[in-house]
């Protein structure tokens, strides 16, 4: 099993799981930018040049929420629960919230404070979209209460939907008013399996 992956990065997800489920992989890393990502020998294997990519056997996937779905349910399946399980849809709804609420704000403030060129950037838009990011992580916030994981139990919602917390802390979201989210960010950043994927 092959991981396409650059540091701070959506590949860090598909890393971190295969830690927690002890499954082996070899790395090929990219760091964020480099131009052999969007080099004809890579985008044969991801078209975007993007990270992260599985390879396992002749299955090749790229996006990290469907790599966590596909490892779950073929080397893990106590860490997605199916249809039959009470946490079902509290799990789906977390597993999604990611990609659909958290990241498209993260990806905006990214772009607009560390990606674009200082004369390019735009104030506005960076607050505009953090403040739509505090917004997303409150709905989160309330969902935790009295949780310890996303759906009751740790599953790969909380590699997905926690590592997008994560992000969101380090790029400076305000937590301040998050307590039930800062005490799961540290949960999820105490995990050996989370720390050895920050350290690949």
């Amino acid at each position: 099993m092959k991981v396409y992956f650059a540091p701070q990065s959506r590949a860090v997800r598909t890393v971190w799981l295969l830690e927690e489920i002890g499954q082996p992989y070899e790395l090929e890393k990219f760091t964020l930018g480099q131009k052999e990502m969007r080099g004809p020998d890579y985008t044969a294997i991801n078209p975007n040049g993007r990270v992260p990519t599985l390879v396992d056997g002749d299955v090749t996937i790229t996006e990290s929420t469907a790599i966590a779905q596909y490892l779950a349910a073929k080397y893990a399946p106590d860490l997605g629960p199916g249809p039959e399980a009470q946490n079902f849809a509290e799990y789906l709804q977390w597993l999604h919230y990611a990609e659909g609420m958290i990241m498209p704000p993260i990806n905006t403030y990214v772009v607009e404070t560390i990606l674009l060129p200082p004369e390019r950037r735009n104030d506005e838009i960076a607050a505009r979209a953090l403040k739509l990011l505090n917004r997303t992580l409150a709905a989160v916030e309330r969902h935790m209460e009295g949780r310890e994981f996303l759906a009751g139990e740790f599953t790969i919602a909380d590699t997905i939907t926690g590592h997008a917390v994560l992000m969101a802390r380090r790029l400076g979201a305000d937590f301040a008013h998050l307590p039930n989210l800062s005490a799961y960010a540290d949960r999820l950043e105490a995990r050996p399996a989370f720390q050895a994927a920050e350290t690949v």
